[in-house]
């Protein structure tokens, strides 16, 4: 008894499925490398430099030194240099 040999939608089939997970990896890859673009490598700040920073506004801050909105100012972009 012969075989049977696989039909012509079947492989059809099989070779649409072949091609959607191409693309899919494809697509996967590239938003992959989208992201690593997007993404700028921020500096890595000493963080005691920025710690010890901190604590200079805030005693200029307590004496009078600095008003309320250049100490948030400052106290913010110290903030975004440290890391979590």
């Amino acid at each position: 008894m012969a075989t049977r040999r696989t039909t012509f939608g079947k492989l059809e089939r099989e070779r649409q499925k072949r091609e959607k997970a191409a693309a899919k990896r494809e697509r996967r890859e590239s938003l992959r490398a989208d992201d690593e673009q997007d993404t700028p490598a921020q500096p890595v700040a000493d963080e005691s430099a920025v710690l010890n920073a901190l604590a200079d506004i805030h005693r200029q801050y307590d004496a009078g030194e600095l008003g309320l909105e250049e100490f948030e100012a400052r106290r913010d972009e110290l903030r975004a240099k440290l890391t979590v």
